[in-house]
């Protein structure tokens, strides 16, 4: 539902907001974990306007969200106050625990703090902290991290190299398949990763050899941070589920594809995908997407979905049209570096309220903080596959880039920047920012390595 925070016409005090561009307009105030760089400041929570970061706990401290200091805060007031007890915190846990009502009643009353000619503004400026004197954690802390294969283009394309005989798996569109990530090497945007070692038999080899992989992919992703938790038992019900989700991040889920290759069967991803993921710091509220929203693509020849997927609204309004872009950035390319994926969310064939349904229809529990990932978001034509791996076609048909490089999988040296937003006419812009990583060489080889026989 819209309420007056999307309005178009709001405008901020916060001059840097109002630019045509901006992934932070008022309309969109993410959240998130941050501290002055280089400080040993205790990280705390803050939301994006323009290029700065309003500092939550210093606005609470002049009072902002007490009664007495915005005469614009009287039918806001109570849920108001509920919310802002959790924000002075150094993750974003105890928010994510609230319910929709206070999330929403906290997102009006920092909209309306941050409007243009609000009296508060003057004494909320020294709040303010440029965004590129800041550096950011993890916006919570993560328990767990569940990754999801939920796009059919992806499913297709990885499919068509994996098993052509049978490319989409007869299960994908029964259910939004997914395996248990690891949320201890989970890294914030800016964080380098090291190339991994694993082991890998290469085509016609008879054993395999434990060797730096060198297929190393990235996975153009969205994270899905949850909200309130249920009890161990008691299934999240479809209707409900998205009171459940708190917001969504970029999210880059790096792939050893040989190690993959390799390990995956009978039981699915392990060393190959937990070695390293990035997101960005910022999460963008579902409530500011809500603009965005259409339906869940569906075929007349796709199997009926159970009930328990099924909400009571059906397909309508369960995707969002999030503009998805991945580019590479080399030693050659300059820093705004090269295109190589240009897609949408809306194309995902399972939505954020199935995805928590289905997580939760066995009894398991899930907490605030927990992180879902939505899988490789990929698209009906060429240059909307969100990985390598589609792209090259697993090393058969290499990229040939504007700058003469080619590329099947990624160098040591490459960095690849996720970029999201959303727009349509009559909307303000909603960007989630950036989501940054930079591969280093393999560490030292171990001092053991070889092959021993028994």
């Amino acid at each position: 539902m819209l309420n007056e925070t999307h309005d178009p016409a709001l405008r901020s005090w916060v001059p840097s907001a109002n630019d045509a561009g901006s992934d932070f307009p008022i309309q969109n105030l993410p959240y998130g974990v941050f501290r002055r760089a280089g400080s040993d400041e205790p990280m705390r929570i803050g939301v994006a306007i323009g290029d700065q970061v309003l500092d939550l706990a210093a606005a609470c401290a002049r009072g902002a969200f007490s009664s007495g200091f915005s005469r614009d805060f009287g039918d806001l007031g109570g849920a108001t106050q509920q919310a802002a007890r959790h924000v002075c915190a150094p993750t974003l846990n105890a928010l994510m625990a609230q319910k929709p009502a206070a999330w929403s009643a906290l997102r009006r009353a920092l909209s309306r703090l941050l409007r243009d000619s609000v009296p508060e503004a003057e004494r909320l400026h020294d709040c303010l902290l440029p965004q590129g004197e800041a550096e950011f954690g993890l916006p919570a802390h993560i328990g767990d991290y569940t990754d999801f294969f939920t796009s059919q283009y992806h499913a297709l394309n990885a499919g068509r190299l994996f098993q052509p005989d049978n490319p989409v798996l007869p299960n994908f569109k029964c259910l939004p398949i997914g395996y248990h990530g690891r949320s201890s090497s989970i890294a914030i945007t800016g964080t380098n990763l090291q190339r991994p070692w694993g082991q890998v038999r290469t085509p016609g080899a008879t054993a395999p050899v434990f060797e730096p992989t060198q297929r190393l992919d990235y996975e153009l992703e969205l994270g899905v941070f949850i909200g309130a938790g249920n009890r161990l038992g008691e299934p999240i019900a479809i209707d409900e589920a998205e009171d459940h989700a708190f917001g969504l991040c970029l999210l880059n889920d790096w792939s050893a594809r040989d190690v993959q290759a390799w390990e995956a069967v009978p039981l699915g991803p392990f060393l190959a995908k937990n070695f390293f993921t990035t997101i960005s710091p910022w999460v963008v509220t579902l409530e500011a997407l809500a603009p965005f929203r259409c339906p869940l693509p569906r075929e007349a020849s796709d199997p009926a979905t159970l009930p328990g997927l099924w909400p009571h609204g059906g397909h309508v309004g369960g995707a969002i049209d999030i503009q998805l872009e991945a580019r590479l950035v080399t030693p050659r390319t300059g820093s705004a570096g090269l295109p190589l994926t240009r897609t949408s969310y809306r194309h995902a064939y399972w939505s954020v309220a199935q995805m928590i349904a289905h997580h939760t229809e066995n009894g398991c529990n899930v907490r605030p903080g927990d992180l879902l990932g939505t899988g490789t978001r990929s698209g009906p034509t060429h240059g909307e596959e969100g990985c390598l791996l589609e792209l090259a076609r697993g090393g058969q048909d290499p990229l040939h880039l504007p700058n003469g490089e080619t590329r099947s999988f990624l160098h040591d040296g490459d960095t690849v920047v996720l970029r999201g937003w959303c727009e349509r006419p009559g909307q303000a812009r909603i960007g989630l920012g950036e989501c940054r990583g930079t591969v280093l060489a393999a560490r030292a080889a171990p001092a053991r390595a070889e092959t021993h026989e028994m």
